[in-house]
């Protein structure tokens, strides 16, 4: 009798209510619900959820770097800005297809994160923080350089026309944005969970937790840091390339420094360390302002800053922490 299975586990086995196919019953479920959510929403509703797709890509790059890695960035809106921008020059100037100039921008932006990384390892916690936060601020003036307005167009900036639904699809723009940002938001998560299971995502583990022993485990810590500000700034050029599709127009005040702390933001809000947590963030920085704005119209900024404030004292893990808590009291029961 000591070592019988209770009756409600024997429940649980038998209707298959193991965790594994519950996430997998959520996930199939909430694909489901984004395929259809183009049929059933207006056009800018539609283009909201399209822009959550695009944020929830940057903040998986930046959950890689800061929740995964324990490096601090807040100038990942130049990234942001660099895809962008390599996008509309490829569409403007070179005239290559949308599908071909995203991962292009994405390779541009892994290899400047990259080399931006390989200085900063000299630099740790506020200072990386600062010497970021510095490339955030840069970036929008460099973009206004005259030298460089034959491409960027200066301050006008660059306007590209919005890509077509292939292979005759019925689709309108909007909703075709919409389904290319959601196979981009897909393929990299996936691409996120088998680099986190892996040997680089355990490496990241533990320079993040305890860079000292780490080292003495012969872990390349400086390649490790490095590769992961690549990585994350890959995945946030991808996220720009595919803001430049949704708003066919860049120009450099549409990447203001204040955007790098809005993506931060959001990943500590959603929760930091988790793959979760960028799509809840990005639900976050893209929904709360008009919710604010509803509340008062007067200080908009106020409302939704009560509510960051909130929210970070009643759940210091961010949004994803509930989730955790809900499923831990479950296998528990």
């Amino acid at each position: 009798m000591m070592f019988s299975r209770t009756p409600s586990r024997d429940a649980a086995a038998s209707a298959g209510l193991s965790p594994l196919r519950w996430r997998c019953g959520v996930i199939t479920a909430l694909l489901a619900i984004a395929c259809v959510l183009p049929f059933v929403l207006s056009g800018y509703r539609l283009s909201q959820f399209s822009q959550v797709l695009i944020y929830a890509i940057a903040m998986l790059g930046l959950n890689l770097l800061t929740g995964f890695s324990g490096q601090i960035s807040l100038g990942h809106g130049a990234f942001y800005a660099i895809g962008a921008y390599t996008t509309a020059i490829l569409l403007d100037k070179g005239g290559l297809p949308y599908w071909a100039a995203v991962p292009i921008a994405g390779a541009i932006c892994l290899a400047t994160g990259f080399l931006f990384g390989l200085p900063s390892l000299r630099l740790e916690g506020p200072y990386l923080a600062l010497a970021t936060f510095a490339l955030a601020v840069a970036t929008p003036q460099l973009l206004k350089f005259g030298g460089f307005e034959p491409w960027t167009g200066g301050v006008q900036g660059v306007q590209i026309d919005a890509p077509e639904a292939p292979l005759g699809l019925p689709l309108n723009a909007d909703r075709w944005v919409y389904y290319f940002c959601l196979l981009w938001a897909v393929a990299l998560v996936i691409i996120t969970r088998n680099l986190l299971a892996g040997r680089t995502g355990r490496a990241l583990i533990a320079i993040r937790d305890h860079p000292l022993a780490a080292a003495a485990m012969g872990i390349d810590t400086a390649l490790y840091k490095s590769l992961a500000f690549g990585i994350s700034a890959m995945y946030t050029g991808i996220a720009g390339a595919l803001n430049a599709l949704l708003s066919g127009y860049v120009a450099p005040d549409s990447f203001p420094a204040l955007l790098s702390i809005k993506l931060l933001v959001g990943s500590i809000v959603g929760g930091i360390a988790s793959i979760t947590g960028a799509f809840i963030g990005a639900l976050f920085i893209e929904f709360t302002p008009n919710v604010a704005e509803r509340v008062s119209k007067a200080a908009p900024d106020a409302i939704f800053g009560l509510c960051l404030i909130a929210l970070m004292y009643l759940i210091p893990r961010g949004i994803v922490g509930i989730f955790d808590f809900i499923g831990l009291r479950f296998r528990q029961r």
